[in-house]
């Protein structure tokens, strides 16, 4: 009991020294009362031994009292990348020219866009998507038809610029769908793709 009033003695003493040092002497002595409260009341009894509160060393307290914690993200796993990241890569390895241009279909949540790329001179060769009125009007049909319709237009361009085989096939980094399968076939029969 003498150790808590001595303690309460001195805080006393240091909270009018520290009022004149510190213009922000309340948060100072919150701290000090923070840790005079967790000494008072500190003791074990683990071994039904109590120990004495003069054997207790004062804990340190931070400096300000509202500290930020530290956060260390994990890199991403490479099968979890985003398309658009998983595209940029492969787009580095192959390039297309005026005779093997590189294919490049885009499949959206409802259509499907395919489009022939010269890299060197960066012009496109083709265009077609299920959204073009020539491809989807005669005869009406779905998405899925209209995408092997643009299949067999794209065939038709390569035959009338006498392109044999393409540099590469690039899906954007999306997997392959209904209506990017029915565009694969079409294509395939030309012997573009493997089938």
């Amino acid at each position: 009991m003498e150790m808590i009033e001595n303690m309460k003695d001195k805080v006393d003493e240091w909270k009018d020294t520290w009022q004149d040092k510190n213009e922000d002497g309340r948060n100072s002595i919150v701290m000090l009362l923070g840790n005079f409260i967790a000494l008072q009341f500190k003791t074990c009894d683990l071994f039904g031994t109590h120990l004495n509160p003069s054997n207790f060393l004062p804990m340190k307290s931070p400096r300000s009292l509202s500290m930020k914690p530290v956060v260390f993200e994990a890199r991403a796993n490479t099968r979890k990348d985003s398309a658009k990241i998983r595209n940029r890569r492969i787009r580095k390895k192959f390039n297309g020219t005026p005779t093997k241009p590189r294919l490049s279909v885009f499949c959206s949540e409802k259509q499907l866009y395919a489009m022939l790329v010269d890299d060197q001179n960066k012009k496109c060769l083709y265009y077609g998507s299920t959204l073009q009125r020539s491809i989807r009007e005669n005869p009406p049909c779905t998405t899925i038809e209209a995408a092997e319709r643009v299949g067999d237009e794209l065939v038709k361009t390569c035959i009338d610029l006498n392109i044999n085989e393409i540099s590469s096939y690039d899906r954007n980094g999306f997997a392959c769908g209904e209506r990017m399968q029915a565009f694969e076939i079409a294509v395939s029969r030309h012997g573009f793709l493997p089938c």
